[in-house]
């Protein structure tokens, strides 16, 4: 197989895609991605970069379940946001490599 342009070529494509990935992920590190738990009664705010931007629990929940249960839900949320977090910067990649996974990448 001939690769057009020779190894070098690919080496510059490469680093090309790499870039792309790098710039998609910036571009992406400030967008928050919300998950719910409890009945929509705890929310959790996340950003594509994994950082918790917001937490939000109903008093009403916290007072009729308690701190146990409502820490439980939290945590179901902040998973469940980080989660789609991961999918939406995931996806966002898979446009830019055409759903290839290449090694050494850093996706």
């Amino acid at each position: 197989m001939q690769f057009r342009g020779g190894m070098n070529e690919l080496v510059r494509q490469a680093a090309r895609m790499q870039r792309k990935i790098d710039d998609v992920k910036k571009g992406l590190k400030d967008h928050e991605v919300t998950a719910t738990s409890a009945g929509d009664k705890i929310s959790v705010v996340v950003t594509c970069e994994g950082r918790v931007r917001r937490i939000n629990i109903d008093p009403e929940f916290l007072a009729a379940e308690g701190a146990e249960m409502a820490l439980d839900a939290v945590v179901a949320a902040t998973n469940s946001a980080l989660e789609l977090a991961d999918k939406k910067v995931e996806a966002e990649i898979t446009k830019v490599t055409g759903g290839m996974k290449i090694p050494g990448m850093h996706t």
